[in-house]
């Protein structure tokens, strides 16, 4: 695969999602947990999402319960507790495996594409960050750690590069 635009994923709603829908834009992508000690940064991500989808920003969350079984909700229970808690707007997937031989193959290619610390491929916890550009190739993975404001001076670099 050479770009995230070759992969499908399915919504949290349960129907299938081109991520080729959202080519040319910027896109965040987030592994997601609703009771994580990170997961007020659904604010974060959603305050990220309501300042730059204008400019071209997609934040796509992907719900996980591989760490700490901190997200061991049915995906409508989820998505209820991303709307009522903290005012989700942008698309949400369906739960999903990041690691592991089950991993979606989207987080396949994301680890493979952008290797953590010392070159280790696998997801370490909830709200790991990818940061993807226009052309569809990770640009920069960040830690579970690294809040969404944090990121903006490279989500803004990301929005102005042609």
């Amino acid at each position: 695969m050479a770009s995230v635009y070759d992969f499908e994923a399915t919504s949290i709603q349960g129907q299938a999602t081109a991520l080729s829908d959202h080519r040319g834009k910027v896109m965040l992508i987030v592994n997601t947990a609703s009771a994580c000690g990170f997961t007020p940064q659904f604010a974060g991500l959603e305050q990220l999402h309501a300042d730059y989808a204008a400019q071209g920003l997609v934040v796509l969350g992907f719900p996980s319960n591989e760490f700490g079984g901190q997200d061991p909700g049915s995906n409508d229970q989820i998505a209820s507790f991303c709307q009522l808690n903290y005012g989700v707007s942008f698309p949400m997937m369906s739960k999903v495996k990041v690691n592991g031989a089950d991993a979606h193959p989207l987080w396949q290619w994301l680890k493979a594409q952008a290797p953590g610390l010392l070159g280790t491929e696998g997801v370490k916890w909830n709200f790991t960050k990818f940061l993807v550009g226009r052309d569809g190739r990770v640009l920069k993975r960040y830690a579970p750690n690294d809040t969404p404001q944090s990121l903006r001076k490279d989500i803004e670099a990301a929005l102005a590069a042609a």
